[in-house]
């Protein structure tokens, strides 16, 4: 494998944002750039984002070899006000004004209907992409970034859930105290189409892949979603509009039971984009694209299967 960029040591991203209650082009960019503390803390709109950045030693904060240098919001004065809190130079009017100017792009919105019109002038372009989760959420979208990624594009899609400190020594199985797995589950904030992939991928990060079906029994705004996989376990995850965000994963098994909070939000966060970087520098994929595209199929089932009563998508 070989870089997807010309120069390792000064990557120059693009960031392109904002949804309603998704502050990722601030913190993110911070993540990179460091940022203007006092506006930070006193202007930004999403109150948690300064808590998190102001926990961490200012001076260790910073991304090896990239930058962001552009952004881009749909309403221009949050494009300006992003810059000036996260001190990113170059404002731009269209996404597509980055390009040449960019060696890669930050797709930072989590609409996933949205995602093949924003990802497509940069596709064509040639320019590597980092897509928020969830990458898409309708089977024609996934058909989409299969083929594009098929054909060479430099595509990756991933939840920060993947990349907590706290699920990390238990990657892939790695919790034989409790047996053979027989159920996890895990609640949810806000709407499944955006925030189910995160408490998806928190637990496919564990388990991996396989799973056979998806239910969702949704009653007004609340989906209880559940998930069979062919190792023999049950998945269960709630996912309600306003339920407190507390995210903890519970794991049982034939011989114990485990339960792992996730407390650290600037970290998996943090660790989600240098996943990027280095995949920038090496070209070598944090992760398959088969397993976002499973998790995807996993979104998906789960949006029809609420459109259909209930019914029990087999995946």
């Amino acid at each position: 494998m070989r870089a997807l960029v010309k120069d390792v040591e000064n990557i120059k991203l693009g960031i392109i944002g904002m949804t309603e209650g998704n502050g990722h082009p601030y913190s993110w960019s911070a993540m990179f750039n460091k940022y203007d503390k006092q506006a930070m803390t006193k202007e930004c709109p999403f109150a948690g984002i300064p808590v998190y950045l102001n926990k961490e030693n200012y001076d260790s904060i910073g991304i090896d070899g990239a930058h962001v240098t552009h952004v881009f919001c749909d309403d221009r004065k949050d494009a300006e006000h992003v810059a000036k809190l996260s001190l990113i130079p170059n404002v731009v009017d269209r996404p597509e004004d980055m390009i040449g100017k960019i060696d890669a792009v930050i797709i930072a919105t989590d609409i996933g209907s949205e995602h093949v019109r924003r990802a497509q002038p940069f596709i064509e372009a040639g320019l590597p992409i980092f897509i928020d989760k969830p990458l898409c959420d309708n089977q024609q979208d996934l058909e989409f970034f299969r083929k594009a990624v098929e054909a060479g594009a430099p595509i990756i899609s991933s939840s920060s859930m993947r990349y907590c400190k706290e699920i990390a020594p238990y990657f892939h199985g790695n919790y034989r105290e409790i047996g053979e797995l027989r159920f996890a589950a895990m609640t949810m904030p806000k709407k499944w189409s955006t925030y189910g992939i995160h408490a998806l991928e928190a637990i496919y990060a564990l388990t991996g892949g396989g799973y056979q079906s998806i239910r969702n029994t949704v009653t007004g705004e609340r989906n209880l979603v559940h998930l069979k996989h062919r190792n023999n376990f049950d998945v269960v995850i709630s996912s309600c509009r306003d339920i407190m965000y507390n995210p903890t994963i519970m794991l049982c098994g034939t011989q114990g039971a485990l339960e792992i909070k996730l407390k650290d939000s600037y970290s998996s966060f943090r660790n989600q984009l240098v996943a990027f970087v280095d995949y920038l520098k090496t070209g070598v994929r944090p992760m398959p694209f088969a397993e976002t595209e499973e998790l995807m199929k996993m979104v998906i089932g789960g949006l029809e299967s609420r459109e259909n009563n209930g019914q029990e998508i087999w995946l």
